[in-house]
């Protein structure tokens, strides 16, 4: 039987060949240069435009796009497709296409101010482009915090241990943002005080586990509140919903504080506890493969049978996933496009560029640095895919549906069994890997609200009326994006939500994709629109399909009809479906419109002899 080892060889090898040479490549192709002076040193303003050192920048970028889809995605595939096409999409499509998209997003922001997408594209196609995709993109935000607030919720009901250890280091990060930006102490003193203190934290939650409503918890469970009365049910759970109220509320009031604050020392301190999880775990499989082998204490939580490396699920269940554990409880799932769908973030993700060209580019110390982050920071986000899979292929612990329910089981307890092959004890390596877990998530979380916030604010401009001075202020606008986010998640169901995101995602990827090769047309017409333009395509058809697939298979055929599945016997549940099917038809009309506009763009910068704007490969426009 084939063991997780091959998962992990065939992702590094194929990661790191794409690092060395494409993105060389990619680099000398959009002419990274450090003499050119970055948007954080030109536009610094001690709030958003704050240069950062490479690793401090690299945590950032990511810790926040590393969120919960790339264990989500990833673990369900898995168990509906089979192993070997979830493994394959990541270890190729990911250099390919998720790589490349972050990178080019992050560059051309460089050149454009550091603004987003939404403004790069309005440079060429103008003013109603520009507003469409940020619409597009604001929307998108509001899914992102909501699904990831909900997650996190989840951990934390799961793991009270991960909820403790969350709240100590998020205070820790702010003390070290005052320890670096105002006290001016050593950086390198600071950070190994502060990790500790991040992994002092751990401990300090396994033996303190935090809940904020009474429930079923573990033994000595601080709960905070003895009434369950003030907090909605989320997923039957008073406590989720409880987390969900904190976790909004938190990320509302970490988008607005200069990121020098929180954002910065958070990310950095955080991405130590992610890369020790991510790389923790690889390292692990090589180890234990080889050498040590999986810890004795490594038990099934339900069959009580002694875990180990070898892969337990099946690598291929049919290009309808029949044939897998999730069969009976799914609805027919072809492989193209929903494999694509599904996996997401782990191979490619559109919620990458409003942070590559959001928060990311405006911090960017040297325009070299981008390799590293742009294309390598995703690269890393494969290997937690990678993770993700190996980790449900060790333990396979089934659920009657995928999402959240399914994945965080599968993760932590299979990723704890991971780490035993390095005498970590398996019951502290389980809720440590929930806390990497919760970790990505409370990152990205907070910093879908502050993209949320500067979206909007580029879609008002100049505010002319009351109206629009209020949509500016950072405070009415990130508190506008909490409440649609919470009354998303007080309405729908999770299903629903994760495959508006997912579409939605996959969508802005193509995209982002879109206006990297407007600016590449725009720039010079002598340059190859390939390494973005297939990209591009490929992800259009695919999610274009997928969501029509949705809407009518999915929604019209099963909740409103009651053909495909279980038809929707409520109002409220009827109305929300026919909500979501406005909402798929507008994410594909706006997606077309400004394909069709991008690539009218593109033909008549073809036309010309140097293209539509000659120079702007600078940013002194």
């Amino acid at each position: 039987m084939a063991g997780v080892i091959w998962i992990v060889a065939l992702v590094l090898v194929t990661f790191t060949t794409a690092y060395i040479v494409y993105g060389r490549y990619l680099s000398q192709f959009v002419g990274l240069d450090d003499s050119r002076e970055t948007p954080a040193h030109k536009y610094q303003d001690g709030q958003e435009y704050v240069p950062a050192k490479k690793p401090v920048l690299l945590g950032h970028h990511y810790s926040s796009i590393a969120g919960g889809a790339p264990v989500v995605g990833p673990i369900t595939a898995a168990l509906i497709w089979g192993w070997i096409p979830a493994v394959l999409w990541v270890a190729i499509g990911n250099p390919l296409l998720g790589a490349v998209h972050d990178f080019i997003s992050l560059s051309s922001s460089l050149r454009h101010k550091g603004k987003s997408i939404g403004y790069i594209i309005g440079e060429y196609v103008g003013e109603r482009g520009k507003n469409m995709l940020l619409w597009f993109a604001f929307l998108l935000t509001i899914l992102v915090v909501a699904v990831f607030a909900l997650v996190i919720a989840v951990v934390f009901n799961a793991f009270p241990s991960a909820a403790t250890a969350s709240l100590l280091y998020v205070t820790l990060a702010f003390v070290f943002g005052i320890w670096l930006y105002q006290l001016g102490l050593p950086f390198s003193v600071g950070t190994v005080i502060f990790v500790a203190g991040v992994f002092g934290s751990v401990w300090v939650g396994i033996q303190y586990p935090l809940a904020i409503v009474p429930g079923d918890y573990a033994a000595g469970t601080t709960v905070l509140l003895d009434s369950t009365s003030f907090f909605p049910e989320l997923l039957g759970s008073a406590n989720i919903g409880a987390w969900v109220l904190v976790m909004l509320v938190y990320g509302a009031a970490a988008s607005v504080l200069p990121v020098w604050m929180l954002l910065q020392p958070r990310d950095y301190l955080s991405s130590f506890l992610l890369y020790t999880g991510v790389g923790g775990s690889l390292l692990a499989v090589i180890v234990g493969t080889y050498i040590t082998g999986m810890g004795g204490d490594a038990i099934h939580p339900e069959t009580d049978a002694q875990l180990s490396f070898e892969i337990t699920t099946g690598a291929w269940y049919g290009f309808l996933g029949q044939g897998g554990p999730l069969a009976e409880s799914l609805p027919l799932m072809p492989l193209l496009p929903l494999l694509f769908l599904t996996i997401a973030c782990g191979t490619i993700s559109g919620f990458h560029s409003l942070v590559s060209s959001g928060t990311t580019a405006k911090q960017l110390n040297k325009e070299t640095d981008a390799k590293l982050i742009g294309y390598g920071g995703m690269l890393a986000e494969g290997l937690l895919a990678a993770v993700a899979l190996c980790a449900v292929t060790i333990v396979a612990i089934p659920a009657d549906t995928g999402g959240i329910g399914l994945a965080l089981p599968n993760f932590a307890t299979g990723g704890g069994a991971i780490l035993t092959a390095l005498g970590i004890p398996f019951e502290y390596a389980v809720p440590f890997m929930a806390l990497v877990l919760a970790s990505f998530l409370l990152t990205s979380m907070d910093t879908a609200v502050r993209l949320g916030r500067y979206m909007l604010e580029e879609i008002v401009g100049t505010p002319e009326t009351p109206v629009e001075s209020y949509a500016a202020n950072r405070y009415v606008n990130t508190t506008a994006i909490a409440v649609l986010a919470f009354f998303l998640l007080g309405s729908g169901r999770w299903e629903d939500l994760w495959t508006l995101f997912g579409g939605a995602n996959q969508l802005l990827a193509s995209l982002a994709l879109l206006t990297g090769t407007v600016w590449l047309a725009n720039w010079d017409k002598s340059k190859q629109l390939v390494s973005t333009g297939g990209p591009m395509i490929l992800m259009a058809f695919i999610t274009v399909i997928g969501l029509t697939w949705t809407a009518l298979y999915t929604i019209l055929g099963g909740r409103l009809l009651g053909i495909t599945a279980e038809a929707e016997t409520s109002l409220l549940g009827q109305s929300s479906a026919v909500v979501q099917i406005v909402i798929i038809a507008t994410l594909i009309w706006l997606a077309l419109s400004l394909l069709k506009i991008g690539y009218d763009n593109m033909t008549a910068a073809g036309d010309t002899d140097s293209g539509l704007a000659a120079d702007v490969s600078t940013d002194d426009d």
